[in-house]
């Protein structure tokens, strides 16, 4: 298989799961599909990025290897949207390495706040912060505000799950 030509020739679910199922378990085919992610043109990474939040699905033990470098990649400048959607999807579910909590969390303040972002990459932010709330108790009420001013004047599942991380945020803070 051409690897980067199936990867660009359908931007669609289907293919993203046919790419996985290709890579399967093997790790070698997976840096390939990385390097594409990390270090292709613009449309490489676009279609890469599908595929990655596909693989992560199937084989997340293989991807969560690889979180600092998908971290490092939020910080590039004029990425395809797909990629931070990918990247904080992934990050959602996952530990983070706690070198790379402040880093995380001021991305994640950052588009949660940005009213341009999009739903998607709020929500998954939301989630994260969430999540590392867990780990720094002190952040939680900073979390809570951000989330409450967010939800004013936003859309339906913006402000579903705003209400679903705020209820684990008061649950959180009841065990203290």
């Amino acid at each position: 298989m051409n690897f980067l030509k199936e990867i660009l020739r359908d931007n669609s679910k289907q293919q993203a799961l046919r790419v996985a199922g290709w890579i399967g378990s093997d790790e070698d085919r997976f840096v390939e599909l990385l390097q594409i992610f990390l270090h292709g043109d613009y449309r490489e990474v676009q279609l890469s990025a599908s595929s990655l939040g596909t693989y992560y699905d199937i084989h997340p033990e293989i991807v969560r290897k690889k979180i600092p470098q998908l971290v490092k990649r939020l910080n590039d400048e004029g990425t395809h949207i797909a990629v931070r959607r990918n990247i904080l999807r992934i990050l959602q579910c996952e530990k983070i390495p706690k070198r790379l909590h402040a880093y995380v969390l001021n991305k994640c303040f950052e588009y949660l706040q940005d009213p341009n972002e999009t739903i998607a990459i709020r929500c998954f932010a939301m989630t994260i912060l969430v999540n590392l709330a867990k780990v720094y108790p002190e952040i939680r009420n900073e979390v809570y505000g951000s989330i409450e001013i967010s939800m004013k004047n936003s859309s339906a599942g913006l402000k579903a799950r705003s209400k679903m991380v705020l209820k684990e945020l008061e649950k959180l803070n009841q065990k203290l």
